[in-house]
């Protein structure tokens, strides 16, 4: 367990770290599209590294979605959990190093927060903000639990794991500045405050609500084996 939780907090970190850090730190230069390309590459690059040991996990919506499957035990789920946000708000600890010291910085607007209303990059509502953090985390979940069935090809998970992760991001952007993670948007909003953990109670609840969904309906929908292998084995291919 001490092994399966350093991995979830390295991966963890490594995903705010480059995804994140793309936006704070490079996305003027990258723009929308590289930012969405640099998370897809932060997930996929952390789930061939250390999946095999975790699972690959690297987000508490993940892990309640794949506890609902039957594809991990529920007593398990507070430490993964607790180790995916000591992860991520490490990785902001060192953002938040590298660029506090830049003229003009100021968190609250340019940490990469989450945020519907004026915290939204394109303005978008509640409503908006809502649908578009549960559909696609759920539309994620089942592109994870389907990559892992052992009905599927082995190996190739993470590739559509990070792939799926890149369009999430193409389509929600502009909408709330992309959640799907509880554990990224907790550590963002720690560090920016204000707004930013005012409405952080969305961007917990609405992937946890889309991760619920597809967890309790992918045995449904798409066929259940009858010994579907734990997330951990499936990354291992």
């Amino acid at each position: 367990m001490t092994n399966r939780l350093g991995a979830e907090a390295l991966g963890t970190f490594w995903l705010v770290l480059g995804g994140c850090g793309t936006a704070i730190i490079a996305g003027a230069d990258v723009g929308f599209l590289g930012v969405a390309f640099a998370f897809g590459l932060a997930v996929l690059t952390a789930a061939y590294a250390v999946g095999h040991v975790s699972g690959g996990h690297f987000n508490p919506a993940v892990t309640v979605g794949v506890t609902l499957a039957g594809r991990f035990a529920w007593k398990d789920v507070p430490a993964y959990v607790g180790a995916q946000l000591v992860g991520a708000t490490l990785a902001a600890a060192v953002i938040f190093a590298v660029v506090s010291g830049q003229d003009g910085f100021d968190r609250s607007t340019g940490f990469a927060t989450n945020g519907w209303g004026e915290a939204s990059p394109g303005g978008y509502g509640l409503l908006a903000a809502l649908v578009v953090e549960v559909v696609l985390t759920a539309v994620f979940l089942f592109v994870i639990l389907g990559a892992t069935d052992t009905r599927a090809p082995k190996g190739f998970a993470p590739i559509a794991i990070g792939l799926a992760l890149t369009l999430v991001h193409l389509i929600s952007i502009s909408v709330t500045n992309t959640s799907v993670n509880p554990a990224r948007s907790f550590s963002q909003a720690v560090f920016a405050g204000g707004v930013a953990l005012e409405q952080l109670w969305l961007f917990v609840l609405a992937p946890l609500l889309g991760a619920a969904i597809a967890g309790l309906s992918y045995g449904f929908l798409l066929g259940r084996v009858a010994e579907p292998a734990p997330l951990r084995e499936a990354q291992q291919g």
